[in-house]
């Protein structure tokens, strides 16, 4: 890749890097969504960068997303979002959102778009993150040039984490998998000259399994109520061997 200066871009190895999925992981090639582009927003011809109110004479009349190509469900994802010019102005934003998340705000709102209701959830380069219309303060705010965040997305836990630089920020959210629906990877911007560059992407997916196990260990509210299902023992075993290693309970943080 490319940025607008012309600065060569390259990515690292996955070999060389210490992921945050335990499993397997495999490449992913997705891309800025070139039809979900609203005004303000513009995407390089591999659609991997997008360029925010680049208009000279308009330059930013509100606030302006996009979302990824690809929507997950399931499994676990990190990618991440090189910050190509240092952030700037009211709000930048690396996030998720579901199919129904507003991707434009327009007439001078200048917002943190990610996050103003409960179809999306964002980090604002300020360091707080946002979701259903409240912030609280998550880490501290980043204003360098080359900054690389990284978003952790487990839909089998339910948990979203960002990193900074390769360096774990904590858990930002839990309780995502209530959602039941495909979350994309999004940003935003209020700033003229922003440029956000889609960088190292993996996946690991679950087998049919796992993901009948997780979906029953989330429908049951205690541990103790498995005895209760008409399973064979094994199965029984199986699914409080689950809830027990895989249960979240973090306060703060849930959807």
């Amino acid at each position: 890749m490319k940025g607008r200066s012309g600065a060569p871009r390259t990515e690292p190895r996955a070999e060389s890097l210490a992921l945050p999925m335990a499993r397997t992981c495999v490449p992913r090639r997705w891309v800025w969504d070139a039809n979900c582009l609203t005004p303000g927003t513009e995407l390089s011809p591999c659609h991997r960068l997008v360029y925010f109110h680049t208009d000279p004479v308009l330059e930013s009349c509100g606030t302006a997303s996009v979302r990824g190509s690809t929507g997950f469900l399931h499994g676990e994802h990190y990618w991440e979002i090189e910050f190509l010019e240092p952030p700037s102005g009211l709000s930048v934003m690396v996030g998720v959102g579901t199919g129904r998340a507003a991707l434009h705000a327009g007439d001078f709102q200048f917002i943190n778009l990610l996050g103003r209701d409960t179809e999306s959830w964002g980090l604002s380069y300020k360091g707080s993150v946002w979701h259903g219309g409240t912030s609280r303060r998550y880490t501290e705010p980043f204003y360098e040039k080359g900054t690389v965040i990284g978003v952790h997305l487990n839909m089998d836990e339910g948990t979203l984490t960002f990193y900074r630089n390769r360096q774990s920020l904590g858990l930002a959210f839990a309780g995502l998998q209530k959602v039941q629906s495909p979350l994309y990877p999004m940003v935003s911007s209020t700033s003229p000259g922003t440029e956000l560059a889609v960088g190292l992407q993996f996946s690991t997916l679950p087998s049919l399994q796992e993901r009948c196990l997780s979906t029953l260990a989330h429908s049951l509210e205690q541990t103790d109520m498995v005895d209760c299902l008409p399973l064979p023992a094994a199965i029984r075993w199986l699914l409080k061997s689950w809830k027990d290693h895989k249960g979240v309970s973090v306060q703060g943080v849930e959807v």
